[in-house]
């Protein structure tokens, strides 16, 4: 059917200008197998590396053509040839990184998640605004390509008003691959559940009430933090979003899914990275609707896989932004609205009832 209805938008695209210098901070496994894979596809031109380990940083460097290894921070952010610093650390060290980055006059593409507490967070994003810098956060799930063909066929109408929602997850989690998380007292909403959080978000905006439970497995071992959790959105219109994940699922049954229901139709598909994680597979997709061509159930063949080819969605916004003097759509001071969340669900599984959003203390922000 030749129909501009049925023509998704859900590609990143990249402005004009994409040779802005980039700096890495961190060269580990989401670098390797995620950012510079997706970086190299779209031809980003990646100027320096600085790691700790150097030797980590050297290997990225010859792998994929990054023509300056840093032996520290400061020479990374001394080069005139860098202009857009990317972090990829763990979020306790992400705060200092940033302080040196702006005073550098830097723009900045942080990770997720951004900061550990919302005081943290604000101050990466006090510290941005106040230097003229550009912040973004790597909340990729946004450009996921399930994800973002779903918000292409909700804004488009063809489900009509959304009433119910849900991501669910159940597999078996290599977190081996993140030995740094294996004390981690904040675990499965902290460093997973977030990116569904923010994908919500994105398609729906703020809740009004967040109930969250959270439970560990007894396969775990030494992993302190709780690795099963259910995390309910209520909206004031009543949409209903449900996440739910477990990452010791040891069966031949995985399952990644996600559900969109409206009063007009459904979207349903699966988040193929989870399946196999991190080599994954693509997407999938259904929907039907009533308002556009009833009777009818459409399935799309989606193009790329969220890891890695969602990593060049949040880098194209922040160039975008760069170029036209705009905000980056995961914009630091936006993914402050992610993290209160995830603080309201780890409050309320802590206290067992439901949290208003607007409980999450927000006054040292509004100074912002």
């Amino acid at each position: 059917m030749s129909d501009p209805l049925l023509e998704l938008d859900y590609k990143p695209k990249l402005p004009p200008k994409k040779d802005y210098g980039i700096g890495l901070v961190g060269t580990g496994g989401i670098v390797q197998y995620a950012t510079m894979p997706s970086y190299r596809r779209h031809q980003l031109n990646v100027v320096a590396a600085y790691d700790l380990q150097r030797p980590t940083a050297e290997i990225v460097a010859e792998e994929f053509n990054i023509p300056h290894v840093c032996d520290s921070l400061e020479e990374l952010l001394d080069d005139p040839a860098v202009e857009i610093v990317e972090i990829a650390v763990p979020p306790q060290h992400q705060l200092g990184i940033v302080r040196q980055a702006v005073a550098a006059g830097k723009h900045l593409l942080c990770q997720k998640p951004l900061a550990l507490d919302l005081a943290e967070a604000a101050e990466i994003v006090k510290l941005g605004e106040e230097a003229g810098v550009k912040v973004a956060v790597n909340q990729q799930l946004r450009w996921g390509q399930g994800i973002r063909a779903a918000k292409d066929l909700i804004r488009k109408g063809w489900i009509g008003q959304v009433v119910d929602a849900s991501i669910q997850v159940s597999v078996n989690t290599p977190w081996n691959m993140w030995d740094w998380l294996v004390n981690a007292p904040r675990l499965e909403v902290m460093y997973h559940s977030i990116h569904y959080i923010d994908a919500m978000r994105s398609l729906f905006g703020d809740p009004v009430w967040i109930t969250s439970r959270h439970a560990r497995s007894p396969m775990q071992g030494d992993i302190i933090g709780e690795t099963k959790t259910i995390t309910i959105l209520d909206y004031d219109n009543d949409l209903q979003a449900f996440i739910a994940d477990n990452h010791f699922n040891h069966s031949d049954e995985y399952f990644a899914t996600f559900r969109f229901i409206g009063v007009d139709g459904h979207i349903s598909g699966t988040l193929g990275a989870m399946y196999n994680y991190p080599h994954g597979r693509e997407d999938t997709l259904y929907w039907s609707s009533r308002r556009y061509y009833p009777g009818h159930k459409f399935e799309a063949k989606l193009e790329g896989k969220w890891i890695p080819d969602a990593f060049i969605g949040p880098i194209s916004s922040l160039m975008r932004a760069i170029q036209e003097d705009g905000v980056p759509e995961t914009n630091a001071r936006d993914n402050l609205g992610t993290l209160r969340i995830v603080e309201a669900a780890y409050r309320s599984a802590a206290e067992h009832r439901s949290i208003r959003f607007d409980e999450i203390d927000i006054t040292p922000l509004s100074e912002l």
